[in-house]
Protein backbone atom coordinates (compact mmCIF):
# COMPACT_ATOMS: atom_id res chain seq x y z
CA UNK A 1 0.00 0.00 0.00
CA UNK A 2 1.26 3.50 -0.83
CA UNK A 3 2.49 5.85 1.84
CA UNK A 4 -0.29 7.94 3.41
CA UNK A 5 1.17 11.35 2.50
CA UNK A 6 2.45 12.92 -0.70
CA UNK A 7 6.12 13.77 -1.04
CA UNK A 8 7.24 17.24 -2.12
CA UNK A 9 7.31 16.46 -5.84
CA UNK A 10 3.95 14.66 -5.79
CA UNK A 11 2.33 17.50 -3.86
CA UNK A 12 3.58 20.12 -6.34
CA UNK A 13 2.47 18.01 -9.31
CA UNK A 14 -1.06 17.54 -7.96
CA UNK A 15 -1.43 21.26 -7.22
CA UNK A 16 -0.38 22.16 -10.76
CA UNK A 17 -3.05 19.91 -12.24
CA UNK A 18 -5.88 22.05 -10.83
CA UNK A 19 -7.83 23.87 -13.56
CA UNK A 20 -9.49 26.27 -11.08
CA UNK A 21 -12.89 25.48 -12.55
CA UNK A 22 -15.29 28.43 -11.97
CA UNK A 23 -18.19 26.09 -11.13
CA UNK A 24 -16.25 24.35 -8.34
CA UNK A 25 -17.66 20.86 -9.01
CA UNK A 26 -15.32 19.43 -6.36
CA UNK A 27 -16.92 21.56 -3.66
CA UNK A 28 -20.41 20.59 -4.74
CA UNK A 29 -19.49 16.92 -4.49
CA UNK A 30 -18.09 17.17 -0.96
CA UNK A 31 -20.56 16.13 1.78
CA UNK A 32 -19.23 18.87 4.13
CA UNK A 33 -18.92 21.47 1.30
CA UNK A 34 -15.17 21.85 1.70
CA UNK A 35 -13.75 23.58 -1.40
CA UNK A 36 -10.67 21.96 -2.97
CA UNK A 37 -10.79 24.75 -5.55
CA UNK A 38 -10.04 27.28 -2.83
CA UNK A 39 -7.59 25.40 -0.62
CA UNK A 40 -5.57 24.26 -3.63
CA UNK A 41 -5.39 27.88 -4.86
CA UNK A 42 -4.04 28.95 -1.45
CA UNK A 43 -1.52 26.10 -1.40
CA UNK A 44 -0.29 26.99 -4.89
CA UNK A 45 0.47 30.46 -3.59
CA UNK A 46 2.50 28.87 -0.80
CA UNK A 47 -0.01 29.83 1.90
CA UNK A 48 -0.40 26.51 3.71
CA UNK A 49 -1.87 28.19 6.79
CA UNK A 50 -4.73 29.68 4.77
CA UNK A 51 -5.23 26.44 2.85
CA UNK A 52 -5.55 24.50 6.10
CA UNK A 53 -7.85 27.10 7.61
CA UNK A 54 -10.17 26.76 4.60
CA UNK A 55 -10.32 23.00 5.18
CA UNK A 56 -10.97 23.30 8.91
CA UNK A 57 -13.69 25.88 8.39
CA UNK A 58 -15.82 23.10 6.93
CA UNK A 59 -14.28 19.89 8.24
CA UNK A 60 -12.82 19.47 11.75
CA UNK A 61 -11.45 16.08 10.62
CA UNK A 62 -9.51 17.59 7.74
CA UNK A 63 -6.42 15.41 8.00
CA UNK A 64 -8.32 12.23 8.86
CA UNK A 65 -10.68 12.60 5.91
CA UNK A 66 -7.76 13.46 3.65
CA UNK A 67 -6.14 10.15 4.55
CA UNK A 68 -9.19 7.90 4.26
CA UNK A 69 -11.76 9.57 1.98
CA UNK A 70 -12.74 7.40 -1.00
CA UNK A 71 -12.55 8.67 -4.57
CA UNK A 72 -16.32 8.85 -5.04
CA UNK A 73 -16.79 12.47 -3.96
CA UNK A 74 -14.49 15.31 -5.03
CA UNK A 75 -12.22 13.14 -7.17
CA UNK A 76 -15.12 11.79 -9.18
CA UNK A 77 -16.31 15.34 -9.82
CA UNK A 78 -12.85 16.62 -10.80
CA UNK A 79 -12.92 17.79 -14.44
CA UNK A 80 -9.23 17.02 -14.82
CA UNK A 81 -10.20 13.38 -15.36
CA UNK A 82 -11.37 14.33 -18.87
CA UNK A 83 -7.78 15.30 -19.72
CA UNK A 84 -5.74 12.64 -17.97
CA UNK A 85 -6.38 11.76 -14.31
CA UNK A 86 -8.34 13.49 -11.54
CA UNK A 87 -6.39 15.38 -8.91
CA UNK A 88 -5.75 13.26 -5.84
CA UNK A 89 -7.67 15.78 -3.78
CA UNK A 90 -7.92 13.84 -0.48
CA UNK A 91 -4.15 13.23 -0.56
CA UNK A 92 -3.53 16.92 -1.25
CA UNK A 93 -5.78 17.83 1.68
CA UNK A 94 -3.99 15.37 3.98
CA UNK A 95 -0.59 16.80 3.01
CA UNK A 96 -1.76 20.37 3.65
CA UNK A 97 -3.04 19.40 7.08
CA UNK A 98 0.13 17.43 7.87
CA UNK A 99 2.32 20.42 7.04
CA UNK A 100 0.19 22.76 9.10
CA UNK A 101 0.16 20.34 12.02
CA UNK A 102 3.93 19.88 12.00
CA UNK A 103 4.55 23.62 11.59
CA UNK A 104 2.18 24.40 14.46
CA UNK A 105 0.42 27.03 12.37
CA UNK A 106 -3.17 25.86 12.83
CA UNK A 107 -5.47 28.62 14.00
CA UNK A 108 -7.19 28.09 17.30
CA UNK A 109 -10.85 27.16 17.11
CA UNK A 110 -12.71 30.29 17.96
CA UNK A 111 -15.57 29.99 20.38
CA UNK A 112 -18.55 32.27 19.88
CA UNK A 113 -19.95 34.12 22.89
CA UNK A 114 -21.82 31.63 25.06
CA UNK A 115 -25.55 31.47 24.49
CA UNK A 116 -26.27 29.82 27.84
CA UNK A 117 -27.36 26.48 26.37
CA UNK A 118 -25.79 23.08 27.09
CA UNK A 119 -25.73 20.23 24.57
CA UNK A 120 -24.75 16.63 25.27
CA UNK A 121 -23.26 14.61 22.44
CA UNK A 122 -23.27 10.83 22.79
CA UNK A 123 -20.46 9.30 20.74
CA UNK A 124 -16.98 10.64 19.99
CA UNK A 125 -16.76 9.45 16.41
CA UNK A 126 -16.78 11.55 13.21
CA UNK A 127 -20.44 12.54 13.66
CA UNK A 128 -19.77 13.61 17.25
CA UNK A 129 -16.82 15.80 16.32
CA UNK A 130 -18.76 17.27 13.40
CA UNK A 131 -21.61 18.20 15.74
CA UNK A 132 -19.29 19.59 18.42
CA UNK A 133 -17.33 21.76 15.99
CA UNK A 134 -20.53 23.21 14.58
CA UNK A 135 -22.20 23.80 17.94
CA UNK A 136 -19.25 25.88 19.10
CA UNK A 137 -19.91 28.32 16.26
CA UNK A 138 -23.35 28.96 17.72
CA UNK A 139 -22.08 29.48 21.27
CA UNK A 140 -23.29 26.22 22.84
CA UNK A 141 -21.47 24.55 25.73
CA UNK A 142 -20.72 20.99 24.65
CA UNK A 143 -20.10 17.81 26.63
CA UNK A 144 -19.20 14.64 24.73
CA UNK A 145 -19.91 11.23 26.29
CA UNK A 146 -17.96 8.26 24.90
CA UNK A 147 -18.39 4.69 26.12
CA UNK A 148 -14.91 3.61 25.02
CA UNK A 149 -11.58 4.62 26.55
CA UNK A 150 -10.44 6.40 23.38
CA UNK A 151 -11.79 8.96 20.93
CA UNK A 152 -12.63 8.31 17.31
CA UNK A 153 -15.38 5.72 17.30
CA UNK A 154 -15.24 3.57 14.17
CA UNK A 155 -12.08 5.38 13.07
CA UNK A 156 -10.19 3.15 15.51
CA UNK A 157 -10.97 0.16 13.30
CA UNK A 158 -9.12 1.59 10.30
CA UNK A 159 -5.65 0.03 9.90
CA UNK A 160 -2.96 2.25 11.37
CA UNK A 161 -0.98 2.35 8.13
CA UNK A 162 -3.92 4.23 6.61
CA UNK A 163 -4.83 6.29 9.67
CA UNK A 164 -2.23 6.72 12.44
CA UNK A 165 -3.98 6.96 15.80
CA UNK A 166 -2.15 10.15 16.75
CA UNK A 167 -4.01 11.95 13.95
CA UNK A 168 -7.37 11.12 15.55
CA UNK A 169 -6.12 12.37 18.91
CA UNK A 170 -4.69 15.54 17.38
CA UNK A 171 -7.92 16.50 15.62
CA UNK A 172 -9.98 16.01 18.78
CA UNK A 173 -7.36 17.81 20.87
CA UNK A 174 -7.47 20.85 18.63
CA UNK A 175 -11.18 21.12 19.29
CA UNK A 176 -11.27 20.29 22.99
CA UNK A 177 -8.28 22.34 24.12
CA UNK A 178 -8.98 25.44 22.11
CA UNK A 179 -12.74 25.56 22.52
CA UNK A 180 -13.25 24.10 26.00
CA UNK A 181 -15.32 21.14 24.84
CA UNK A 182 -15.65 18.70 27.73
CA UNK A 183 -15.03 15.05 26.90
CA UNK A 184 -15.99 12.19 29.20
CA UNK A 185 -14.48 8.85 28.20
CA UNK A 186 -15.55 5.48 29.61
CA UNK A 187 -19.03 6.89 30.08
CA UNK A 188 -21.73 4.83 28.34
CA UNK A 189 -25.14 6.44 28.05
CA UNK A 190 -28.14 4.15 27.62
CA UNK A 191 -30.89 6.65 28.40
CA UNK A 192 -30.68 9.94 26.53
CA UNK A 193 -33.50 11.42 28.59
CA UNK A 194 -31.32 11.08 31.67
CA UNK A 195 -29.02 13.71 30.18
CA UNK A 196 -31.93 16.11 29.83
CA UNK A 197 -32.72 15.49 33.48
CA UNK A 198 -29.10 16.41 34.31
CA UNK A 199 -29.62 19.88 32.91
CA UNK A 200 -28.65 19.55 29.26
CA UNK A 201 -30.97 21.44 26.94
CA UNK A 202 -30.55 19.03 24.03
CA UNK A 203 -28.92 15.70 23.18
CA UNK A 204 -27.32 14.72 19.88
CA UNK A 205 -27.04 10.93 19.80
CA UNK A 206 -24.33 9.58 17.51
CA UNK A 207 -23.54 6.15 18.99
CA UNK A 208 -22.78 4.51 15.64
CA UNK A 209 -23.80 1.03 14.59
CA UNK A 210 -23.26 -1.07 17.70
CA UNK A 211 -24.57 -4.45 16.59
CA UNK A 212 -22.58 -6.65 14.18
CA UNK A 213 -24.48 -8.62 11.55
CA UNK A 214 -24.39 -12.38 11.90
CA UNK A 215 -24.77 -15.37 9.58
CA UNK A 216 -26.96 -17.51 11.83
CA UNK A 217 -24.99 -20.69 11.10
CA UNK A 218 -23.71 -23.54 13.26
CA UNK A 219 -20.35 -22.84 14.85
CA UNK A 220 -20.53 -19.11 14.30
CA UNK A 221 -19.19 -18.54 17.82
CA UNK A 222 -15.76 -19.75 16.63
CA UNK A 223 -15.43 -16.65 14.47
CA UNK A 224 -13.94 -13.35 15.62
CA UNK A 225 -16.09 -10.28 15.10
CA UNK A 226 -14.43 -7.71 12.84
CA UNK A 227 -14.93 -4.87 15.32
CA UNK A 228 -12.97 -6.76 17.98
CA UNK A 229 -10.34 -7.78 15.47
CA UNK A 230 -9.69 -4.34 14.00
CA UNK A 231 -9.57 -2.66 17.40
CA UNK A 232 -7.12 -5.23 18.82
CA UNK A 233 -5.39 -6.99 15.90
CA UNK A 234 -2.35 -8.02 17.92
CA UNK A 235 -4.59 -9.92 20.30
CA UNK A 236 -5.65 -12.13 17.38
CA UNK A 237 -2.31 -12.36 15.57
CA UNK A 238 -2.30 -15.61 13.59
CA UNK A 239 0.07 -17.26 11.18
CA UNK A 240 -1.08 -19.70 8.56
CA UNK A 241 -4.43 -19.47 6.77
CA UNK A 242 -6.78 -16.66 7.85
CA UNK A 243 -10.30 -16.45 6.44
CA UNK A 244 -12.45 -13.31 6.14
CA UNK A 245 -16.19 -13.58 5.56
CA UNK A 246 -17.47 -10.49 3.76
CA UNK A 247 -16.69 -8.35 0.75
CA UNK A 248 -16.95 -4.73 1.88
CA UNK A 249 -14.55 -2.12 3.16
CA UNK A 250 -14.45 -3.64 6.65
CA UNK A 251 -13.54 -7.03 5.20
CA UNK A 252 -10.76 -5.43 3.16
CA UNK A 253 -9.37 -3.78 6.29
CA UNK A 254 -9.43 -7.14 8.07
CA UNK A 255 -7.66 -8.85 5.19
CA UNK A 256 -4.92 -6.22 4.96
CA UNK A 257 -4.46 -6.23 8.72
CA UNK A 258 -4.21 -10.03 8.80
CA UNK A 259 -1.59 -9.97 6.05
CA UNK A 260 0.40 -7.38 7.98
CA UNK A 261 -0.11 -9.34 11.18
CA UNK A 262 1.79 -12.45 10.14
CA UNK A 263 -0.72 -14.53 8.15
CA UNK A 264 0.89 -16.47 5.33
CA UNK A 265 -2.38 -16.90 3.43
CA UNK A 266 -5.41 -14.61 3.63
CA UNK A 267 -8.63 -15.52 1.86
CA UNK A 268 -11.88 -13.59 1.57
CA UNK A 269 -15.16 -15.47 1.12
CA UNK A 270 -17.72 -13.36 -0.76
CA UNK A 271 -21.27 -14.43 -1.57
CA UNK A 272 -21.51 -12.29 -4.68
CA UNK A 273 -19.36 -11.46 -7.71
CA UNK A 274 -16.10 -9.56 -7.63
CA UNK A 275 -17.83 -6.70 -9.46
CA UNK A 276 -20.45 -6.53 -6.68
CA UNK A 277 -17.92 -5.79 -3.94
CA UNK A 278 -18.54 -2.30 -2.59
CA UNK A 279 -14.94 -1.21 -2.38
CA UNK A 280 -12.88 1.53 -3.97
CA UNK A 281 -10.23 1.05 -6.68
CA UNK A 282 -7.58 1.84 -4.06
CA UNK A 283 -8.94 -0.93 -1.83
CA UNK A 284 -8.91 -3.36 -4.76
CA UNK A 285 -5.29 -2.45 -5.45
CA UNK A 286 -4.36 -2.98 -1.81
CA UNK A 287 -5.78 -6.51 -1.98
CA UNK A 288 -3.66 -7.21 -5.05
CA UNK A 289 -0.55 -5.75 -3.41
CA UNK A 290 -1.01 -7.99 -0.37
CA UNK A 291 -1.82 -11.04 -2.56
CA UNK A 292 -5.17 -11.61 -0.88
CA UNK A 293 -7.24 -14.45 -2.36
CA UNK A 294 -10.87 -13.62 -3.09
CA UNK A 295 -13.23 -16.59 -3.36
CA UNK A 296 -16.45 -15.25 -4.83
CA UNK A 297 -19.95 -16.69 -5.30
CA UNK A 298 -19.39 -18.69 -2.13
CA UNK A 299 -21.38 -18.91 1.09
CA UNK A 300 -20.03 -20.23 4.40
CA UNK A 301 -22.62 -22.62 5.86
CA UNK A 302 -20.96 -24.07 8.99
CA UNK A 303 -17.83 -23.73 11.14
CA UNK A 304 -16.18 -26.48 13.19
CA UNK A 305 -13.13 -26.48 15.44
CA UNK A 306 -10.81 -29.44 15.87
CA UNK A 307 -7.91 -28.89 18.25
CA UNK A 308 -6.66 -25.38 17.38
CA UNK A 309 -7.72 -25.35 13.74
CA UNK A 310 -10.99 -24.40 12.08
CA UNK A 311 -12.87 -26.14 9.30
CA UNK A 312 -15.47 -24.27 7.30
CA UNK A 313 -18.15 -25.69 5.06
CA UNK A 314 -19.00 -23.69 1.97
CA UNK A 315 -21.34 -23.92 -0.97
CA UNK A 316 -21.36 -22.11 -4.27
CA UNK A 317 -24.01 -19.48 -5.03
CA UNK A 318 -25.70 -18.27 -8.19
CA UNK A 319 -28.24 -15.69 -9.29
CA UNK A 320 -31.63 -17.07 -10.26
CA UNK A 321 -33.94 -15.75 -12.99
CA UNK A 322 -35.24 -13.03 -10.64
CA UNK A 323 -31.70 -11.86 -9.89
CA UNK A 324 -31.74 -13.24 -6.36
CA UNK A 325 -28.85 -15.13 -4.86
CA UNK A 326 -29.37 -18.82 -4.13
CA UNK A 327 -27.25 -21.84 -3.23
CA UNK A 328 -26.11 -24.20 -5.97
CA UNK A 329 -27.27 -27.73 -5.03
CA UNK A 330 -24.67 -30.40 -4.20
CA UNK A 331 -21.71 -28.00 -4.02
CA UNK A 332 -20.95 -28.11 -0.30
CA UNK A 333 -17.23 -28.43 0.41
CA UNK A 334 -15.20 -28.70 3.61
CA UNK A 335 -12.19 -26.41 3.91
CA UNK A 336 -9.88 -27.25 6.79
CA UNK A 337 -6.70 -25.77 8.19
CA UNK A 338 -7.80 -22.23 9.04
CA UNK A 339 -6.07 -20.71 12.04
CA UNK A 340 -8.47 -17.75 12.30
CA UNK A 341 -11.85 -16.85 10.84
CA UNK A 342 -13.15 -13.27 10.95
CA UNK A 343 -16.77 -12.26 10.38
CA UNK A 344 -16.84 -8.90 8.58
CA UNK A 345 -20.43 -8.53 7.46
CA UNK A 346 -20.91 -4.97 8.70
CA UNK A 347 -23.07 -3.64 11.50
CA UNK A 348 -26.49 -2.27 12.22
CA UNK A 349 -27.89 -0.09 14.98
CA UNK A 350 -28.73 -1.79 18.23
CA UNK A 351 -31.83 0.31 18.86
CA UNK A 352 -34.39 2.30 16.95
CA UNK A 353 -34.20 6.10 17.02
CA UNK A 354 -36.80 7.81 19.14
CA UNK A 355 -36.38 11.39 18.08
CA UNK A 356 -38.17 13.85 20.32
CA UNK A 357 -38.19 17.61 20.68
CA UNK A 358 -34.84 17.63 22.44
CA UNK A 359 -33.12 14.51 21.10
CA UNK A 360 -31.49 14.50 17.67
CA UNK A 361 -29.64 11.66 15.93
CA UNK A 362 -26.60 11.70 13.65
CA UNK A 363 -23.98 9.56 11.93
CA UNK A 364 -24.09 5.87 11.05
CA UNK A 365 -26.86 5.36 13.60
CA UNK A 366 -29.13 7.22 11.19
CA UNK A 367 -27.54 6.66 7.79
CA UNK A 368 -26.12 3.15 8.13
CA UNK A 369 -22.49 2.46 7.33
CA UNK A 370 -21.06 5.59 5.73
CA UNK A 371 -17.76 7.32 5.21
CA UNK A 372 -16.13 9.54 7.82
CA UNK A 373 -16.83 12.70 5.82
CA UNK A 374 -20.52 11.77 5.48
CA UNK A 375 -20.69 11.19 9.24
CA UNK A 376 -19.11 14.61 9.88
CA UNK A 377 -21.70 16.16 7.57
CA UNK A 378 -24.49 14.37 9.44
CA UNK A 379 -23.19 15.72 12.75
CA UNK A 380 -23.07 19.24 11.34
CA UNK A 381 -26.66 18.95 10.13
CA UNK A 382 -27.82 17.79 13.57
CA UNK A 383 -26.03 20.74 15.16
CA UNK A 384 -27.65 23.14 12.71
CA UNK A 385 -31.06 21.69 13.62
CA UNK A 386 -30.34 22.29 17.29
CA UNK A 387 -29.31 25.89 16.58
CA UNK A 388 -32.43 26.43 14.49
CA UNK A 389 -34.63 25.03 17.24
CA UNK A 390 -33.35 27.49 19.86
CA UNK A 391 -33.30 30.39 17.40
CA UNK A 392 -37.03 29.84 16.83
CA UNK A 393 -37.65 29.84 20.57
CA UNK A 394 -36.23 33.33 21.03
Amino acid sequence: MSKPYLNKAQFAAELEKCLQCPGKPCEKACPVKCSPHDFIAAAKEGNIKRAGALVLAQNPLGETCGLICPDKFCMRACLRQHIDMPIRIPAVQAEIMRRMREDGTAERVRKTAANGRRVAIVGAGPAGIGAAAELIKYGFAVTVFERESSLGGALNMIPMERLPREIIAHEWQRLSENAAVEIRLNTPISDYNSLLQQGFDTVIAAPGEQKSRTLGIDGEYWMVDYTDYLKNPQQYAATGHVGIIGGGAAAVDCAITAANNGATHVEMFVRRRLSDMRITPAERNSLLEKQIDITTMTRVTKVEKVDDMLTIYTCKTQFNAEGRLQDVPHTETARSGLSLLISALGSTRAEEPNETENIFYAGDFVNGGSTAVEAVASGKRAAASVAEKFAMEK
